[in-house]
């Protein structure tokens, strides 16, 4: 259990594959509530970061720390989002069963849910929006939707820490507005890691931005410069703010 009030602990971290860097010198102190959001450029080691926090993957070098353990051992404390879940859509499993699945780690292994558990599981649905569509079966749900239950599968074991890879993709604005908002509220009383895109967006909601491009540059504060996005990219860019979402350019010149 961690006793300094550190959620996330990555000191000296350093992961290459077949000899490719993918990870340089990563170190990291997130505290317990915290909100991050963590940018960079596709490539950059984002997701495998994030891997590596869960505890999928193991490091070369370095050393870290989940909730003050080493992650494998807290995994049942962790609540995970993946970029892309596949399934078989024809799969016949409603919105319902496949949020129960989310409540394992508080069954025993053959044993059927609790009332518990399906009270939980409507308390969430409800949070996220999606109460109405329990029975409908999965493959039946647009995008957003069925990001929202995948979601609410990862928030319905009370995890004490969130990590969402890309939640938004392939969504639409109106859902990723209100996903934010539904974060925002979630984030009270437990921590959260963001792998986004959405640079304009996550700047009005997170509290902490992690820009990562091999080597992670870490800001305590959630505001969203220039000078920022270029360390982070490594090229000249503009930011243009016309509304949400916020893009990044890169700049023009003349020859």
């Amino acid at each position: 259990m961690s006793k300094n009030g550190l959620a996330i602990e990555i000191e000296d971290l350093w992961f290459s594959i077949e000899g490719r860097v993918i990870l340089k010198d990563i170190n990291l102190k997130i505290r317990k509530g915290d909100f991050l959001g963590i940018i960079g450029p596709n490539g950059g080691g984002k997701t495998t970061l994030l891997k590596i926090m869960l505890g999928l993957l193991k490091p070369q070098r370095g050393t870290i720390r989940i909730l003050g353990d080493n992650p494998q051992k807290v995994s049942h404390r962790l609540g995970y989002v993946p970029q892309d879940t596949d399934f078989n859509r024809r799969f016949p499993i409603s919105v319902m069963e496949m949020v129960l699945m989310g409540r394992m780690f508080h069954s025993r292994l053959g044993r059927r849910y609790k009332r518990d558990d399906r009270l939980k599981v409507e308390k969430i649905l409800k949070q996220t929006g999606i109460w109405n569509l329990r029975d409908m079966p999965l493959g039946k749900l647009s995008g957003g939707q069925r990001q929202r239950a995948f979601i609410a599968r990862a928030l319905v074991s009370d995890p004490e820490i969130l990590f969402l890879d890309e939640p938004t993709s392939h969504t639409d604005l109106d859902f990723e507005m209100g996903l934010y908002e539904i974060l925002n509220e979630f984030n009270k009383r437990m921590t959260i890691v963001i792998i986004t895109h959405d640079i304009g967006v996550i700047s009005s909601y997170v509290k902490s931005v992690a820009c990562l491009n091999r080597e992670l540059i870490y800001h305590s504060h959630k505001e969203i410069t220039k000078e920022m996005m270029e360390m982070a990219y490594r090229c000249p860019v503009e930011l243009v703010a016309h509304g949400i979402p916020h893009r990044v350019l890169k700049s023009h010149r003349k020859d």
